[in-house]
């Protein structure tokens, strides 16, 4: 597997050495990149976002990224990572789809985030009232079909929240929000060959948060 992943980075080399000139601001370990992550988050939550000039550094971007985490979060339109945890362009890589669930081509993009832009955490990013969870909890309760392709949905995002259904049902909904993010940092964290071993080695965390829409206040679970 070292092998693999040094034909990756090799690969991508002009691209690392650049990134890497860029990683030098606090972020560049595990624990250090989760605290930047959580400290964002609070500066939102208290509307004391840092000002920014986006066209800055647009043109070095141009040339190269180096963000300091990824996020595996929902589609949903109500949620932005890049404001909620108050960071800029170039700084976290984002991965999206509606339940926030890992799919084939979710994980080799979250993959590619690790072994070759450098990304120290990886967080499952769910959040409250989530339609995609809501729609699992009903189907799976009543057996009813959906239209298209959202049945799909429900198929992936059930392992993780069946063994929830028992709940109250004025917790349930919450309870397989949590669930559906803590099932997929487990399929994270245990993903071969690549992240799994960087998870071993230290050079990778893999949380899950949940965001509340009407605070913005990310918890960890």
């Amino acid at each position: 597997m070292a092998g693999g992943l040094g034909l990756l980075a090799a690969a991508s080399l002009p691209l690392a050495a650049q990134a890497q000139a860029q990683a030098n601001a606090p972020g560049d370990t595990p624990d250090a990149a989760l605290d930047k992550l959580m400290q964002g988050n609070e500066r939102y939550i208290a509307g004391q976002m840092r000002e920014r000039d986006f066209s800055a550094g647009r043109a070095a971007r141009a040339e190269s990224q180096a963000p300091f985490a990824a996020i595996l979060g929902c589609a949903d339109s109500r949620v932005a990572p890049e404001l909620a945890f108050d960071q800029g362009p170039g700084s976290l890589f984002v991965v999206r789809v509606a339940g926030n669930f890992v799919t084939p081509d979710g994980l080799a993009s979250l993959e590619y985030g690790a072994a070759v832009l450098g990304t120290k955490v990886i967080m499952v990013l769910g959040h409250s009232n989530c339609g995609a969870v809501n729609a699992t909890v009903a189907a799976l309760q009543k057996g009813n079909d959906l239209p298209g392709h959202i049945g799909d949905l429900v198929r992936a995002m059930k392992p993780g929240i069946e063994p929830v259904l028992q709940k109250k049902e004025e917790d349930l909904r919450h309870q397989a929000v949590i669930a559906n993010v803590r099932a997929n940092v487990r399929q994270l964290q245990e993903s071969k060959p690549i992240l799994a071993e960087m998870v071993n080695s230290k050079k990778l965390r893999v949380v899950g948060g949940v965001y509340d829409l009407a605070s913005g206040k990310v918890e960890l679970v």
